[in-house]
């Protein structure tokens, strides 16, 4: 089953669908380039045609090296797109929530492209 499934005209019991996206073995240069992020989150957006709402927070913190990165948070129409990019593993930590149909493996692989991973895992939740 597809994302777009779970969005059929007479259902009443979901909310929408959030999905979990792991990152692995990602080009660390453009994990540390806040302008690739924001125009990763920008053009993600138009891909599965979400409205954004205003613009990506994108902010490097944390003290501890196992965690410090950047972390993103895009208001979108339809809830929210975050992520986190932890520097030391190369792995990057992605959510897309959603009352709007979109393609979670398509999220994946192009987030997969363009961070050039290795590696990727998704989990699908639909929330009720």
């Amino acid at each position: 089953m597809t994302d777009q499934n779970l969005f059929h005209e007479n259902r009443t019991d979901y909310w929408g669908v959030s999905s979990c996206i792991d990152l692995y073995e990602c080009d660390l240069d453009l994990m540390q380039d806040e302008a690739a992020i924001k125009r990763f989150v920008h053009e993600l957006c138009d891909l599965i045609k979400m409205r954004r709402f205003g613009e990506a927070q994108v902010v490097h913190f944390g003290d501890d090296p196992r965690v410090s990165g950047f972390s993103m948070t895009q208001l979108i129409e339809t809830s929210l797109v975050s992520a986190h990019f932890a520097d030391s593993s190369c792995a990057i930590y992605l959510d897309v929530f959603s009352c709007a149909p979109y393609d979670s493996k398509e999220v994946a692989s192009f987030a997969a492209q363009f961070f050039k991973a290795q590696r990727h895992k998704v989990q699908v939740i639909e929330r009720k």
